[in-house]
């Protein structure tokens, strides 16, 4: 079972279950082998990834350029890149963290 966050050289994969419409943007629990993400944006014309994407980017510290979704641009179900992140936010530390034990 692969894991929801693993690190591949300098960049970070993330398996992430996105909830579009909800009231704050906020990771959750793990959700199987994927990361769970509430974000604000509904899932229209691609305002949800467009919104996913300027939100990884300012979460993990990076410009939006070195966040990549590399496959669920239809789905809640996606797999992101994130290059050379400068910060990791708490919950996905604590997964890191889990694949090491």
């Amino acid at each position: 079972m692969p894991e929801p966050v693993a690190w591949h050289g300098e960049a970070l994969h993330l398996h992430l279950y996105v909830q579009p419409k909800a009231s704050r943007d906020a990771f959750g629990e793990r959700h199987g082998d994927e990361l769970r993400l509430r974000i604000t944006a509904p899932p229209v014309d691609g305002k949800a990834n467009s919104h996913l994407i300027k939100l990884l980017a300012k979460v993990f510290g990076v410009p939006k350029s070195a966040v990549h979704l590399r496959a669920g641009e239809s789905s809640r179900h996606k797999w992101l890149i994130i290059e050379k992140p400068r910060k990791i936010p708490p919950p996905v530390q604590l997964l890191l963290q889990d694949d090491v034990i």
